[in-house]
């Protein structure tokens, strides 16, 4: 799995389709997307053009994608999986992730997250295992080379592994200097679970009307790229502050996958491994006071299969 990924969070088709074409110039080989991010057709479509005009060959290419918590259940995975391949336009996805453990009921709408009269999701207590024999199942058949999970804790994680007959391959994680987790990275590292982190910069939801929640309800939550332990070691390495926290976190030996439409910022996350951290700056980074989840998502708050606060996830 290449270190360095594309994230596709939140752009609309076209500006998604131009910075996929040119992140494959730039050197990007390692694409990270999911059902719920609506964005599958059009990352297909990119992936054609590249192929078929010879910039890049499909077997070079790291091609990661979720599925969504309204089709946890066994009978669905399969089905939901051969669909994205489809709107993918591929016959296998590199690594295929559940992408959260909190099972959510179907939508009579198509609305991804049906939500109950309190603002929280309508909840489907689904067996973990039930749904990751179906995701053994998908490897066995080749439809996903590598299987894995996403936002599970560390209990959950440690129990997959031990009832698992193919164990996850990946563990993707809110993961930056503000929450360096240190616990599951000790956790996978000696499962041999590879990790790949997202809000690697620290950033947050652009939208007040967003589904997510700052934590602690903070209106202005801490901006890590302008911590000023972060700009100082950034103006030292003659990098930028993003540059330094991706670096921190690939130094680490795990995945990075911002996310960016902008060619310019696009070779900028891309070049961080023509430098390294010293012990001093490295360990300053891994030892930031603030320690604070970034992400929360509110909606899910009172989920009984959602991490709880008080453990790693």
């Amino acid at each position: 799995m290449p270190l360095i990924g594309l994230g596709t969070l939140n752009s609309t088709a076209d500006e998604l389709k131009r910075a996929i074409l040119a992140a494959i110039d730039i050197g990007y080989r390692h694409i990270d997307t999911a059902k719920v991010y609506f964005n599958e057709k059009a990352i297909g479509e990119a992936l054609q053009i590249a192929f078929q005009s010879g910039k890049v060959k499909r077997s070079e290419m790291f091609i990661t994608t979720k599925l969504h918590v309204q089709y946890l259940h066994k009978e669905d995975v399969l089905p939901q999986l051969r669909e994205q391949l489809k709107a993918l336009q591929l016959d296998y996805v590199d690594l295929y992730l559940i992408h959260a453990p909190g099972g959510v009921q179907k939508s009579d709408n198509g609305h991804p997250f049906p939500m109950d009269p309190n603002g929280k999701v309508k909840v489907d207590v689904v067996d973990h295992m039930e749904t990751w024999r179906e995701m053994e199942e998908a490897h066995k058949l080749g439809l996903a080379k590598h299987i894995g999970i996403s936002n599970y804790g560390a209990t959950q994680i440690q129990h997959l592994y031990d009832h698992a007959s193919v164990k996850p391959h990946c563990l993707q994680c809110q993961l930056h200097a503000y929450l360096p987790q240190h616990e599951l990275y000790q956790l996978c590292n000696r499962l041999s679970i590879t990790m790949i982190s997202y809000g690697s910069i620290g950033g947050g939801p652009k939208s007040e009307t967003s589904e997510f929640k700052w934590a602690d309800n903070q209106t202005k939550p801490p901006v890590l790229s302008q911590d000023p332990t972060v700009v100082k070691i950034a103006e030292r390495y003659n990098k930028s502050p993003a540059q330094i926290l991706l670096r921190w976190v690939t130094q680490r030996g795990i995945c990075v996958i911002p996310k960016s439409t902008n060619e310019k910022r696009l070779k900028e996350n891309f070049d961080i491994l023509d430098f390294t951290l010293n012990d001093r700056d490295f360990e300053t980074l891994s030892n930031l006071p603030t320690r604070q989840r970034l992400y929360n998502v509110a909606i899910f708050d009172t989920h009984p299969q959602m991490p709880k606060e008080n453990e790693p996830w």
